[in-house]
């Protein structure tokens, strides 16, 4: 998979993509402060997400409206938190030339066909489908009729939800997709995270997979790496005084910073699966152990176990060979504290 020129998938380095969502406050200011402070912690990638109110859901206090699921944002209406969370349409064009100026890739969520049409105008590189709107595949049919890369948020989705969306986007032509690991519990605990599911869904469908996380802190975005993620979304806010709906579950620039190092920390350390030695390992090998004499051999005295002994460092023969040489004879006299070698045995 690729958005513009950054390969994303097994073998590339982990995509970071920090989120805006609603941590700006509805100030344009902050929007742009923060975009400036993901690029300073180490993002690859900015995402908005594109609604508005009356795009997403019904003004209504009716119960079906209210939130009461126990999440951070009970006692509102979907369209109070909506209203306190969009960001304004026309922020888009100048947040996207600043995240550009600063080597970002700037993309959305869309969360209906008037979004993905005002998108195109700007011809985003990537659509994300959120997690609550995976079951709407005729948004998402549309979003990937586009051509441009899908990432699908699976926070709600049983399987077959995840096995219809990924068709729809197929049938379009479509064939750039990733699938995001996700819980939609705001935080999220982690035993509601289930990471093994990541290289499940990478061989199921055959796309890179990754993690939108939740969670407080860092420590799934590592776990998530070590499993193969290729994205890893971690929502972004430039002080958590500023609170907000999201502010509980984002982090702030030294957050997201100490997220990426490990997360950059952890891709060295897992590496590849080889066992060729680097040349800093080799040189530790010196100090496995080896054949010497731990005793003064005098010519013609048969070695024994007694003087001959499989210690560290590992100048002498290997350790294998001590059955092979107990009983047999020096050629010349040999000084205690002197690696073994063929050519002091006698044949």
């Amino acid at each position: 998979m690729k958005i513009n020129d950054r390969k994303i998938g097994p073998g590339e380095p982990v995509f970071i993509i920090a989120e805006l969502s609603a941590n700006h406050g509805q100030d344009f200011s902050i929007a742009l402060d923060t975009i400036h402070a993901m690029r300073e912690a180490g993002a690859d990638a900015v995402k908005l997400q594109t609604y508005r109110p009356d795009t997403i859901t019904l003004e209504s206090a009716r119960e079906y409206f209210q939130i009461n699921q126990g999440t951070i944002w009970d006692g509102k209406t979907l369209y109070q938190l909506y209203t306190e969370a969009a960001t304004p349409w026309d922020w888009y064009p100048r947040l996207r030339r600043a995240a550009e100026a600063l080597g970002l890739i700037c993309f959305s969520s869309p969360f209906d066909k008037t979004a993905i049409d005002y998108l195109q105008t700007m011809d985003v590189p990537a659509y994300k489908i959120a997690s609550f709107e995976i079951t709407d595949i005729p948004l998402i049919r549309y979003a990937a009729s586009k051509g441009k890369p899908i990432i699908l948020s699976t926070g709600i989705a049983e399987l077959p939800d995840i096995e219809e969306a990924v068709a729809a986007i197929r049938e379009t032509g479509n064939t750039e997709i990733a699938i995001l690991k996700c819980a939609s519990v705001y935080p999220t605990p982690f035993e509601e995270l289930n990471l093994r599911a990541m290289p499940y869904l990478a061989e199921r469908f055959g796309v890179p997979v990754g993690l939108s996380d939740h969670t407080t802190g860092h420590l799934a975005a590592v776990a998530a790496t070590a499993l193969g993620a290729s994205i890893i979304e971690k929502h972004f806010i430039l002080d958590k005084a500023l609170g907000g709906p999201d502010a509980a579950f984002s982090l702030d620039p030294a957050e997201f910073a100490a997220m990426v190092k490990a997360v950059r920390d952890a891709e060295r350390a897992l590496g590849r699966a080889d066992y060729t030695i680097s040349e800093r390992v080799g040189k530790s090998r010196e100090h496995a152990r080896s054949l010497f004499a731990v005793k003064s051999i005098q010519a013609h005295e048969p070695f024994t176990e007694a003087n001959v002994k499989s210690i560290r460092p590992g100048f002498g023969l290997h350790p294998r060979y001590l059955t092979d040489i107990v009983g047999k004879k020096a050629k010349a006299a040999i000084e205690k504290g002197t690696p073994l070698s063929w050519d002091m045995i006698a044949d």
